[in-house]
């Protein structure tokens, strides 16, 4: 069972840190380059999947690597699986508190304002936090699960 869930986890984690990373390296740089009212445009087109997938893949693999580190005899693979919930649970807070706080307030602009303070900086800045809290929640699930 311990496999099995592990495999599972190590998907959801794998996916997690794969879509960030995509993100930052094609869409962050493509959105920085944009005029405002194209980048809400893009922004609006671009980010409406991503905000029904990844909160509950997010939320449903830290679940498991916590079942994981809840099942295992092994205090490394314990210490490691730990570790790699705490990150996961990393993505979630600074997604949950930072990113979709931007994401919404840009969704609902139609125009750019007369007082646009662009978010770009600061979304840029806090997905690059949770891109690395997803890749090392990445490398420690799979540690806990691949070691013995």
């Amino acid at each position: 069972m311990f496999l099995a869930i592990g495999v599972t986890a190590l998907l959801g984690a794998g996916v997690t840190a794969g879509v960030l990373f995509c993100v930052a390296i094609s869409l962050v740089p493509g959105f920085m380059t944009l005029p405002p009212n194209e980048y809400i445009d893009a922004h609006r087109l671009f980010g409406r999947y991503f905000d029904r997938v990844m909160p509950p893949l997010v939320v449903t693999t830290t679940v498991l690597v916590v079942v994981l580190a809840c099942t295992t005899d092994s205090t490394g693979r314990r210490a490691a699986l730990i570790a790699g919930a705490v990150c996961l649970l990393g993505v979630s807070v600074v997604s949950q508190s930072r990113n979709v706080p931007i994401n919404r307030r840009v969704k609902r602009l139609t125009a750019v304002p007369d007082d646009w303070e662009d978010p770009r900086t600061a979304w840029r800045n806090w997905h690059a936090l949770r891109t690395v809290f997803a890749l090392l929640g990445l490398v420690l699930t799979a540690a806990g699960v691949v070691t013995g």
